[in-house]
């Protein structure tokens, strides 16, 4: 049996397209823990993936919406009860 090699579809910079999914798992993440370190790395991490031109820009895009979301929720919970992180 022969191993074929299947190209892997990336843009012209395929640091890129990692941080557009390194903004997404970090937006995600911080919507469930360490939403103040997690938040800006999301936003950091998706404003410099669509800068530099990944094909992954759905990724990039929600992992700022998440990130956005995160300094936000931040935001609420420290008015609400005081501390800058949120536990279930």
């Amino acid at each position: 049996m022969t191993s074929t090699w299947l190209p892997v579809k990336t843009g012209p910079h395929p640091q890129a397209d990692r941080m557009a999914v390194a903004a997404f798992v970090c937006g995600l993440l911080g919507t469930l823990v360490l939403n103040v370190f997690f938040g800006p790395c999301a936003v950091l991490f998706g404003v410099l993936a669509l800068f530099r031109g990944t094909i992954r820009r759905l990724r990039a895009w929600l992992g700022l919406g998440f990130g956005v979301l995160d300094l936000a929720l931040v935001v609420v919970l420290a008015q609400a009860d005081g501390t800058l992180s949120w536990h279930l």
